[in-house]
């Protein structure tokens, strides 16, 4: 749907419909309650929006004799403009496809539920947008995860990292069995592999291997990204925890990966970069 049709309100919207039909639990954390948390990354973004309609919503799929319970996190952002750091027009076009994250998180659990899998499954959807506007997070910024991280703003169209990290840190308080989140992350990625294929990053090789593989078996294409901790001091900052980003775009996506490691809370954890 275009932007102006679904904005985070009318996302959420259809998504409480939806949880109502499957039966699934559904809990909302709003702008005003994930300030009050301290969820400043997430906020800093969804600040630039005139309306406070961001939200990280989180739905719940007990199926029948689990064992194993699986977090997905999903990338909801509605439309970026690149805040701050305007994109041009030729990226800015088809932003209101930066939600894809969270559609394939919340289609995982759609059809896990019809077929009544047996795995218990909670769906982190990270929703808002990133817009211009005076109340707009900028560079230089330093704000507080809610893990109490603080973040050194390098640039506003890096904002996806900064909405998952508190939903990754929400998502890792449940300690589930294994964390997947989807994001259409970083134009380095597609630099990196066009658009034929995503990339993957994981917490150890098995997990990788298992990626791969489901991907073989299912028809999706997936290659795998190194993340050693060396790629850690391109994120040094000298007035926070950690830089959200570089100015430079080489291997960001690996940055970026590097920095959502950070608020997974040491648990199993694949990363899919253009999902």
């Amino acid at each position: 749907l275009p932007p102006n049709e679904l904005t985070p309100g009318a996302y959420r919207s259809r998504i409480r419909r939806l949880a109502r039909q499957q039966g699934w639990r559904h809990q909302e954390y709003d702008f005003r309650k994930l300030r009050k948390m301290g969820a400043g990354a997430f906020v800093a973004v969804a600040q630039g929006s005139a309306e406070r309609d961001a939200a990280i919503v989180h739905l719940r799929y007990r199926g029948p004799g689990a064992r194993k319970t699986v977090a997905l996190v999903g990338k909801g952002i509605c439309f970026d403009t690149g805040g701050h750091n305007l994109k041009p027009a030729r990226y800015m076009q088809g932003m209101h496809e930066d939600m894809n994250g969270s559609a394939v998180a919340l289609g995982i659990l759609l059809a896990a539920s019809e077929r009544k899998l047996p795995v218990n499954i909670d769906c982190w959807l990270a929703i808002a947008q990133n817009h211009l506007s005076p109340q707009a997070y900028k560079q230089n910024d330093v704000v507080t995860a809610l893990d109490g991280t603080t973040i050194e703003v390098v640039h506003t169209d890096a904002e996806g990292r900064m909405v998952l990290a508190d939903t990754l840190t929400l998502a890792a308080r449940g300690k589930p069995d294994l964390i997947v989140d989807f994001a259409t992350l970083t134009g380095s990625m597609r630099v990196a592999l066009g658009d034929r294929y995503s990339g993957v990053f994981a917490s150890d090789g098995a997990l990788a291997a298992q990626a791969v593989a489901a991907g073989a078996a299912s028809g999706e294409r997936v290659c795998v990204f190194p993340m050693d901790e060396d790629y850690d001091a391109a994120l040094d900052s000298a007035i926070a925890d950690v830089r959200q980003c570089t100015l430079d775009s080489g291997a960001d996506h690996i940055h970026a990966a590097r920095l959502l490691g950070r608020f997974t809370g040491g648990r199993p954890w694949i990363h899919m970069d253009l999902s």
